[in-house]
């Protein structure tokens, strides 16, 4: 009786939201710590409470886009074997995802500046030749900035671009900076525990843009609005995490309530609805400030980036507007400063050099140290493509568009 309650209740705070509009939950993501010698068992044991959190949402008319694994940080899940050794393992771990539906990420690579380089070089191999494996390194924490793994990090991008179909295996890789653990969106997502844990995020751009449409140049009312609206949807997350998890002996972390985009569901065009004007311009920052101050009084536990998503090849009108040229990195950054933005997937000509790109991530390493706030570098390089001319990614969650000079 107490469960059929609950779920009529979250039934009528979910109809409270404008009209019948939903956000597709982008991810349910589950952290594990894989024994090689038991990781079938251990993923079908995790992919059961994927599947049952899955099946939640969809009681309650939510589309689930993906459900995801983190394993324990690459260093750790190899350790002991040789390149060809770990090599084949992942390969198998790929393959199992493949088979399965999920989406592997083995965390970092490196972590911090004494850790070994050869996990990077492993990755590097890993990204250019396998398709669903995510990872990432950590060139910012609580100790400083990782200048060492800045430089091994740009020099993995550089190789990935070389290397891998498209120059698209980049899209699977991230460097975070200051990003804590538990955060369901990828590639950045990792974690250092025990396992079996779970978060959920959404993607939310949808509702920003139904709101900033009623409520637009209004910073408070578009501040409070917006809050409401993500918080209707952060509830029912919270209370199916929270569920599913305790009746399956996980603990729940988490919500990231930042809306995230995809394609036609964009971040770009939400914003312009609040400016009246192209992404770029002025009010820009104005309005990464409002949704990042929305997310973050959402009344649920949270976790992740808690912000603003900016990812420009993932939205088709970012990936327009870059076309034109309406904003650049530096732009980037400077909404970084009251959001979670970093560089996320931004495109760059194949020629970018291993030191540029090393310059740019000590960019976004230095804001999110100073500001002890997360952020990312998502560089996205193009083999053979010089400035002016157009990607050409073969995905369908990458947009082409023109590249820009360095």
């Amino acid at each position: 009786m107490i469960k059929r309650l609950l779920f009529v209740l979250l039934w009528v705070v979910a109809s409270q939201a404008y009209g019948d509009t939903k956000p597709k939950v982008r991810a349910i993501t589950a952290f594990v710590r894989l024994d090689r010698a038991t990781t079938d068992s251990q993923v079908g044991a995790a992919l059961q409470v994927l599947r049952e959190t899955r099946g939640e949402f969809q009681k309650q008319g939510y589309e689930v886009q993906t459900i995801r694994i983190v394993t324990q940080p690459l260093p750790e899940l190899v350790a002991g074997l040789s390149e060809t050794q770990a090599l084949e393992y992942l390969q198998g771990l790929d393959r199992l995802a493949a088979k399965e539906g999920f989406t592997p990420n083995v965390g970092p690579a490196m972590s911090r500046d004494s850790d070994d380089p050869r996990n990077v070089r492993l990755l590097e191999k890993v990204l250019s030749t396998l398709p669903t494996i995510q990872s990432s390194t950590q060139i910012a924490g609580e100790d400083g900035i990782h200048w060492k793994v800045i430089k091994e990090s740009a020099a993995l991008v550089h190789y990935v671009t070389e290397h891998s179909p498209h120059s698209q295996g980049n899209f699977n890789f991230t460097a975070t900076a200051m990003l804590k653990p538990y955060g369901p969106f990828y590639p950045g997502a990792y974690h250092t525990g025990p396992g079996k844990n779970l978060s959920i995020g959404f993607e939310g751009a949808n509702l920003v843009q139904e709101v900033f449409a009623k409520t637009h140049g209004d910073f408070q009312g578009s501040v409070s609005e917006l809050t409401r609206q993500l918080t209707v949807h952060a509830k029912v997350a919270e209370s199916v995490g929270e569920r599913v998890a305790a009746a399956r002996g996980w603990t729940f972390m988490g919500v990231d309530p930042t809306p995230a985009p995809l394609g036609d569901v964009s971040i770009g065009a939400a914003m312009e609805a609040y400016t009246g004007s192209p992404f770029g311009g002025s009010g820009t920052l104005t309005a990464a400030l409002v949704i990042t101050s929305a997310v973050k009084a959402v009344p649920v536990k949270q976790v992740g980036y808690a912000g603003l998503m900016v990812p420009v090849l993932e939205d088709k009108r970012l990936a327009e507007r870059w076309a034109q040229g309406s904003f650049n990195t530096d732009d980037l950054l400077a909404y970084s400063a009251v959001c979670g933005t970093g560089l996320d997937a931004v495109p760059f000509p194949g020629d970018i050099s291993v030191d540029q790109m090393a310059r740019i991530m000590g960019d976004v390493a230095s804001l999110a140290w100073k500001w002890k706030k997360p952020l990312t570098a998502r560089l996205q390089p193009v083999q053979g493509r010089k400035a002016g001319e157009q990607t050409q990614f073969n995905s369908p969650y990458l947009f082409n568009t023109t590249l820009r000079p360095n």
